[in-house]
């Protein structure tokens, strides 16, 4: 399957192959693969260095974290993300550290800290699919988020799996050819809504 992106404008090649499978393989992620995706995760940029991103990994087989992780994923994630060898809830502390007050910048913030991440996996060959279906709740329950923090999105980390799997519907969904609307579509010059005209 083609997944590379069509794109307009040449961009580095490791963006145009990232891609987010359904179908992933059961192969394990070495250990040593995860310590660099979070260490690409732990230099990202944020708002007055406040870091404010915290994750909670699951590696399928080794105890009961990736299962737990799975149980607070949406039934339609659950579908598919059980396979991935690991899963990961992105949180985000809410509040500066440093004086309590609100950080508007936090949910950006591990935005810029999963793109890291994704890049730095892609380069190794591994494929990241985000998911924003989940219980937070559920979440906080599972593993005592504090209040001032939220598990935000869930991560599934590992390899696709290329023969398809056993689910025909995915197979079909990881098939599809990537697409993205124009730049003159979400890059705006004098007003909202009207292109720049790059």
């Amino acid at each position: 399957m083609k997944k590379t992106a069509d794109v307009d404008h040449p961009i580095r090649n490791l963006l145009a192959v990232r891609w987010s499978p359904y179908v992933f393989s059961e192969q394990p992620v070495p250990a040593a693969d995860l310590r660099s995706l979070f260490e690409a995760a732990r230099w990202a940029p944020s708002s007055y260095n406040e870091q404010p991103w915290r994750f909670i990994v699951g590696r399928r087989g080794q105890g009961d974290t990736h299962g737990r992780i799975l149980e607070c994923l949406a039934e339609p994630n659950r579908k598919w993300a059980y396979k991935a060898p690991v899963l990961v809830l992105g949180t985000v502390v809410r509040e500066f550290v440093s004086n309590g007050n609100p950080n508007k910048a936090a949910e950006h913030d591990l935005g810029l800290a999963v793109g890291s991440l994704l890049v730095e996996a892609t380069a190794r060959g591994l494929r990241v699919h985000q998911m924003i279906g989940l219980d937070p709740d559920a979440a906080r329950r599972a593993f005592s988020i504090p209040m001032n923090a939220e598990a935000l999105t869930a991560i599934a980390i590992g390899y696709a799996d290329k023969t398809g799997g056993d689910d025909p519907a995915l197979a079909e969904r990881d098939a599809t050819p990537r697409e993205r609307r124009p730049i003159s579509e979400f890059v705006f010059g004098d007003r909202f809504g009207e292109s720049a005209g790059l």
